[in-house]
């Protein structure tokens, strides 16, 4: 419903119509107006300055004020459910499901777009001034809105599995607001399988709507500023304005301290600049003009056929993954994820997992490093530190990220003349832009891997070199079970003697 709303009109208006609305909301436009660029009509709308102007180093200047009733958060959205019955017997329905605004805000703006709706099958809902600024919200071109033909293009690269992750969430959550909402015997009209008005195509439309322009507040928390959400993204230098929360509590854009905009020049905001080219593409549909890092991208990790993997995911209260960041230059890169370590340690080392019964008589699974309880991989890489053996651990760690970087690059290039030889453009279901954006994404996190694979060979041949892992390899290679102990003692006396012989 939401993207037919959009093509046929009735869930659309132009850019320029932000400026009426917003005078009727009292939002302040100073000196500033949202349009389009001609010269880039792919960014869609943008905030651009009507005159030129500046900001003294020392402070900054307002370019525009958006009353906090209009900003659309957990607590805006409390407000409104006391006034709107349907929407408040809706989400007596849903319980805690119904509280986390990654649900909440969704669902108040597919039930916005209800009130929009040509035909609606009954009177439900309560009018805001939201309800207007939702035709102003374009559906944005996030890879959870893609046709299935546009994602072969993604085959090897890590957006792939979040994607995938992603729809399974989103469709899990769909599933759960039918079931909840089943109660209410009207909500058949909305969200039934068989007849209902919302399909989980819209589910994943309001998604993307929210994720896209999704901003952190002080003391508001996750929300959507109408009017500021129009603003475009530049990183670093490039960054023209910030976003705050004025003493009375409104929104505002300010333009930065030191900076000016001439007449006719966009305003920009920063959405992140340590974000990774995948996170940009997955959260925002695009890629910056210029990039030319994939920033860091995650690397999911399993523990193959290790009989301890689902103890060891139970208790480790992180992602089951890693974090590979691209350092400037020559300094390779660097990594952070705890979750390795529990790949790389098991029982013969130290690691084991035992049931134990709680004090209110639950039985749970708990983790323990040479008999002392660890609660969690982050604990654990704590022990693993103070361990002598610290230097081995690091090399089964670098040894086992850099098989899982090989097998990323095996299954990025093993599919490139496949996508290579996917047509594109006018007459094809791929539009030129997405397979452009992707192909820039391959190039990029392909770069990344082969400069961290070349940086954990280095790494692994510093750390074969360490005296601890000589000894240790020594003891293995002399197959002698009473050296191989000796070597992976943590020595209770420190004047104990290693013996290999």
């Amino acid at each position: 419903m939401m993207c037919e709303g959009k093509e046929e009109g009735w869930l659309q208006l132009p850019p320029e119509a932000l400026a009426p609305w917003a005078a009727l909301n009292n939002i302040k436009l100073h000196d500033i107006k949202v349009s389009v660029d001609p010269t880039h009509h792919e960014r869609g709308a943008g905030i651009f300055a009507q005159k030129p102007l500046s900001c003294p180093p020392d402070s900054h200047t307002t370019l525009m004020t958006v009353p906090r009733d209009l900003i659309l958060s957990k607590e805006r959205i409390d407000q409104h459910a006391k006034v709107d019955k349907d929407f408040r017997d809706l989400l007596s329905t849903l319980g805690e499901f119904g509280q986390n605004p990654r649900t909440l805000i969704p669902l108040f703006l597919l039930t916005q777009s209800y009130l929009l709706h040509p035909s609606p099958p009954s009177p439900r809902f309560t009018h805001t001034p939201l309800t207007t600024y939702l035709r102003l919200l374009p559906v944005p071109p996030l890879p959870t809105l893609w046709p299935p033909s546009l994602l072969p293009l993604l085959r090897g690269t890590t957006l792939l599995p979040a994607l995938r992750a992603k729809l399974t969430s989103l469709h899990r959550d769909f599933t759960t607001l039918q079931t909840l909402s089943a109660s209410l015997p009207w909500t058949s009209d909305l969200f039934s399988d068989a007849d209902g008005l919302f399909t989980f195509p819209d589910w994943v439309a309001v998604d993307g709507m929210y994720r896209s322009r999704a901003l952190e507040f002080p003391g508001i928390g996750p929300c959507m500023a109408p009017g500021i959400d129009m603003a475009n993204h530049c990183g670093g230098e490039g960054t023209k304005a910030i976003y705050e929360v004025d003493g009375a509590g409104h929104g505002v854009l300010l333009l930065r301290a030191g900076q000016e905009v001439g007449r006719g020049e966009e305003v920009t905001i920063t959405y992140g600049d340590g974000k990774g080219a995948c996170e940009m593409v997955f959260s925002y549909g695009f890629l910056e003009e210029g990039r030319e890092s994939a920033g860091e991208l995650f690397l999911d990790l399993g523990t193959g056929e290790d009989p301890l993997g689902k103890a060891k995911r139970a208790v480790a209260g992180v992602a089951p993954g890693v974090k590979i960041v691209d350092c400037p230059g020559d300094e390779g890169v660097r990594w952070e994820g705890e979750w390795i370590w529990l790949v790389v340690v098991n029982e013969e080392d130290g690691l084991e997992f035992m049931v134990q019964r709680t004090v209110e008589g639950e039985e749970e699974l708990r983790g323990f490093w040479k008999g002392e309880e660890i609660k969690g991989a982050e604990e654990l890489q704590g022990r693993l530190e103070r361990d002598e053996r610290w230097d081995l651990w690091r090399l089964r760690a670098i040894s086992v990220l850099q098989g899982r970087v090989e097998e990323q690059l095996t299954e990025l290039y093993g599919c490139e003349d496949e996508v290579n030889g996917m047509k594109f453009g006018e007459g094809t279901d791929i539009p030129e832009e997405a397979r452009n954006m992707a192909m820039k994404l391959r190039e990029l996190e392909g770069n990344l891997l082969e400069k961290a694979y070349a940086s954990f060979e280095e790494e692994k041949e510093k750390l074969a070199a360490s005296e601890v892992v000589t000894r240790y390899l020594a003891a293995m290679n002399l197959g002698d079970d009473s050296a191989t102990e000796s070597a992976e003692a943590d020595h209770d006396t420190a004047d104990e003697e290693d013996d290999f012989s």
